[in-house]
């Protein structure tokens, strides 16, 4: 799906207040010019010292009103390639039962990020904003999260790792490093090492809970939708526990130099440190038969499966296993001559891995217009794909062999409409 821009602060103000409240140092620093001057020159040292960089040039600080903010969301939203992965992903969503038909995803994600914002860092301008009016605490930590943003773009260009064109799943990555970077680092560097986790009670498991818990003090990120609230807590929360990882496997070494290429890499240990990673397979599809033709292609990744599982199935353990094994994955909106629909490919570690998916997509379908378990099996075609047609819709569910990998194709698409718009043996694999 289409990544959301990095300005996404004030959810983790619990997570850093908390934090703060136990690892408070004091002593007095030098007051730097520019507003929170103190508090800039009190970061700039710990953060140098936390993540073992230097800052090349002093950051630049200032003011911004909430409406400031808005405009500045609302220009993120409406650039022509922003509107055109966000119309997509909201098609996408709405084609696989995420969110409601009748979800504006542009205005939603524009209140969200209106609502949550206390300070950002924007690669373009170099410049690091707080809004004006914010309280001071939260300005404080806002600040220093915003320093490591600075800091990070000193190095690497943040603009280009965010925003990988046709691959979604690997942008998810690259931000959860980035963000999860800014949130360890930060926490450490306000305990002065990275022994923040032992002095909370409850360690991670607390920070995790309280993280989640602070949603419900704002209010359009609590009433949006599943998959929304978890694709904007994912950077900061799995971000941060991968970067913890990478401090033990890699003790001096920088995360931002050998990032991950995938969610399923952030999420499994063993798939990016393991003696060999598990790298994703990347997928092109052939041109489509049937009469359709595609309008948009993009990955989900195993983070975006596990999502589309939980939301139908509503097992948490269950989606996760349904997920995992995820090994690639390439989705297309299409164009029919009687409608849109999608069509989504993925790959799998092992058979075994692709039959549980399968049954698993089999459910959500059972779930997602309302077919009675006993149908779940749906009609077999000669094929060997699983078929159904309700809600005005003609669906099927393919298992076969890709380029010798375990493979499952989801078809969608209007009643009359052709399910047969793939052929799997053109599929291109490396």
């Amino acid at each position: 799906m289409t990544r959301r821009p990095r300005e996404v602060r004030a959810v983790v103000a619990a997570l850093v207040l908390l934090v703060a409240a136990g690892c408070a140092r004091g002593g007095d620093a030098a007051v730097a010019k520019g507003p929170y001057g103190k508090e800039v020159a009190e970061a700039i040292p710990a953060l140098e010292k936390s993540t073992g960089l230097k800052f090349k040039r002093p950051p630049k600080l200032e003011l911004r009103s909430k409406e400031q903010v808005r405009q500045f969301v609302e220009r993120t939203f409406t650039e022509s390639q922003a509107a055109k992965n966000l119309s997509a992903s909201e098609a996408a969503y709405k084609r696989l039962g995420l969110i409601p038909d009748t979800l504006d995803l542009h205005k939603l994600f524009v209140d969200v990020l209106s609502e949550q914002i206390a300070g950002f860092y924007d690669p373009k301008t170099k410049v690091l904003y707080v809004v004006q009016g914010t309280d001071p605490a939260m300005a404080g930590v806002t600040v220093r999260h915003e320093l490591v943003h600075a800091l990070q773009d000193q190095y690497l260009n943040l603009d280009s790792l965010q925003h990988v064109e046709g691959n979604d799943d690997r942008a998810a990555a690259a931000q959860a490093v980035i963000e999860g970077q800014a949130v360890y680092e930060q926490l450490a560097s306000m305990s002065g090492d990275g022994s923040f986790v032992d002095r909370i009670p409850g360690g991670w498991d607390r920070i995790r809970q309280t993280l989640r818990d602070e949603q419900a003090g704002m209010p359009v990120l609590a009433s949006a939708p599943m998959v929304i609230q978890e694709e904007l807590i994912f950077p900061y929360l799995s971000g941060a526990e991968f970067v913890r990882r990478f401090k033990a496997q890699r003790p001096g070494g920088n995360p931002l130099a050998d990032l991950p290429r995938s969610t399923e890499q952030v999420l499994h240990a063993d798939a990016f440190f393991g003696a060999k990673p598990d790298a994703p397979l990347a997928i092109t599809l052939p041109a489509l038969g049937g009469g359709a033709r595609v309008t948009y292609d993009n990955t989900f990744g195993e983070f975006e499966t596990r999502l589309l599982l939980f939301q139908h199935l509503k097992d948490q353990a269950a989606a996760a296993r349904g997920a995992a094994g995820w090994a690639g994955d390439r989705y297309a909106l299409v164009d029919t001559p009687r409608g849109q629909g999608l069509v989504w490919l993925t790959l799998w570690d092992t058979p075994v891995d692709a039959a549980d998916f399968a049954d698993m997509m089999a459910q959500v379908v059972a779930h997602r217009y309302g077919i009675a378990p006993a149908a779940t099996a749906g009609s077999t075609t000669p094929g060997g794909a699983k078929s159904w047609s309700a809600g005005g819709r003609a669906l099927a569910l393919t298992a076969a062999d890709v380029a010798g990998h375990p493979a499952v194709l989801y078809v969608d698409v209007p009643s009359g409409a052709s399910t047969s718009v793939v052929d799997l043996s053109k599929v291109s694999v490396r």
